[in-house]
C-alpha cells in the first residue's frame, strides 16, 4: 500500500482519499473476524499483519474513482475490497503450508506459529468469512465474480502442483498457472470497483483486462524476487519454488536457452536445490548465477514490463483523472518493487 501511494504522491487528495478508503477496509476486515474464542482472537490478530501492500483493495478503489471521478468511495466498495483482501490472504496462509514457509511480512507464519493444521482452518475462516460478508451485498455480482475467482484460483493453484518437479514445464502453462492463481483475483478486484461505480460493460472489462495483466506482471516480479530478493527486505522465505520444484519464468526461460550440455548441468542442479539434498544450497546458488548469466533474469523482466504496457494501453480509452494516474503508477510499482 504505501509504495503505490507515494508512487502516486503522498499528501495529494488521491492519496489521502485511498488512504481513508483503506482504513474503511481494514476496519470492516477486522469487524467481520471479530471472535469471542481467545484462540481464535489470536490468530486473527496475528494474520492481519499479513496486509501489507492492500494492492487489491487499492485497486478496488482506484478503478471506481478512474470510470467516475465525481463518484464517492462508498462502504459496498470497501467490503468488496475487503473481500478481496481477505481471500488473497485465505491463499497467502495455504500457501505458506504448502510451502512449509517460514516468514511472511517478516514475522513467522501461522503453520511455523502453531501447525499447519490451525493454518489450513484459519485459511478457511478468511474463505467463509469474505463469502460471508460479500453476500450482504444486495448486487449479487460481487458474490458470483469473486466465487468465480476463487475457483480459478484453486483451479491454477492445482496446475501448478501436477507440474511440480516437471523440469519441461513450458512458458503456456507457466502463464496458465499465473493467470489463474495470481490474476483472477486481482482482475476481479478491478472489475468489481469499476461496476459499483457505474462503468459499462465494455469498461468494467477494460479495467479487468488491465488487472489480469498487471496481476500476470506481479507474479513475474515474484518469481525474480524469490530467486534474487534478499529475505529481509522482501519479508518472506524466500527461495521455496526451487525448494518446492516449481518452474518458474526465469528458470524456464533458462533451460529453453542454452544448449544441451548446459542443459544436462543445470538440471542436476535443479534436482540438488529440491528438497532433501545435503548440497541443495550450493546447488541452487549455482542455478541462480547460471540464470543471471544467461540473461533469463532480465528477459524476465522484459516480459513483466511488457504486460504493464499492455495493461496502461486497457485503460488508455478512460478519462483522464488523478485516479487515472492511480493507476498507471500502480503498474510500474508493481515491477518496480522489491518486496
Amino acid at each position: 500500500m504505501q509504495q503505490i501511494l507515494h508512487t502516486i504522491g503522498a499528501g495529494d487528495d488521491l492519496s489521502e482519499i485511498i488512504g481513508a478508503f483503506l482504513n474503511r477496509v481494514g476496519g470492516i476486515f477486522d469487524a467481520q473476524l471479530e471472535s469471542d474464542l481467545a484462540p481464535v482472537a489470536v490468530l486473527v490478530k496475528h494474520v492481519e499483519a499479513y496486509r501489507g501492500k492492500m494492492l487489491r483493495p487499492t485497486l478496488v478503489g482506484l478503478c471506481g474513482l478512474a470510470v467516475n471521478p465525481r463518484t464517492e468511495l462508498l462502504r459496498e466498495h470497501a467490503v468488496i475490497g475487503a473481500v478481496c483482501e481477505m481471500v488473497h490472504m485465505a491463499t497467502l496462509v495455504h500457501d505458506d503450508v504448502l510451502d512449509e514457509a517460514e516468514t511472511r511480512r517478516k514475522g513467522l507464519t501461522v503453520n511455523r506459529l502453531r501447525g499447519n493444521e490451525p493454518a489450513v482452518i484459519l485459511g478457511d475462516l478468511l474463505i467463509a468469512a469474505a463469502y460471508h460478508l460479500c453476500s450482504q451485498l444486495q448486487d449479487q455480482r460481487a458474490s458470483l465474480a469473486v466465487g468465480h475467482a476463487s475457483m480459478v484460483m484453486c483451479a491454477g493453484e492445482l496446475l501448478q502442483l501436477h507440474h511440480r518437479d516437471d523440469f519441461a514445464l513450458d512458458e503456456a502453462t507457466y502463464f496458465a498457472i499465473v493467470e489463474r492463481k495470481t490474476a483472477a483475483l486481482i482482475a476481479t478486484a478491478c472489475e468489481l470497483g469499476a461496476i459499483r461505480s457505474g462503468a459499462t460493460e465494455e469498461i468494467a472489462s477494460r479495467l479487468a483486462n488491465y488487472g489480469r495483466k498487471l496481476g500476470v506482471a506481479f507474479q513475474i516480479q515474484d518469481d525474480v524476487l524469490d530467486l534474487t530478493g534478499e529475505e529481509e527486505v522482501v519479508g518472506k522465505t524466500l527461495g521455496k519454488d526451487l525448494e518446492k520444484g516449481k518452474l518458474t519464468l526465469p528458470l524456464i526461460n533458462h533451460l529453453a536457452s542454452v544448449t544441451g550440455k548446459e542443459r544436462g548441468k543445470s538440471l542436476l542442479l535443479l534436482e540438488e536445490a529440491c528438497e532433501g539434498h545435503a548440497t541443495s544450497a550450493d546447488a541452487a546458488a549455482a542455478l541462480r548465477r547460471s540464470v543471471v548469466e544467461t540473461g533469463s533474469l532480465d528477459y524476465a523482466r522484459s516480459v513483466a514490463l511488457r504486460l504493464v504496457s499492455e495493461a496502461k494501453a486497457e485503460i488508455s480509452t478512460i478519462q483522464q483523472s488523478p485516479a487515472k494516474s492511480g493507476l498507471l503508477a500502480a503498474a510500474d510499482a508493481v515491477v518496480n518493487r522489491s518486496l
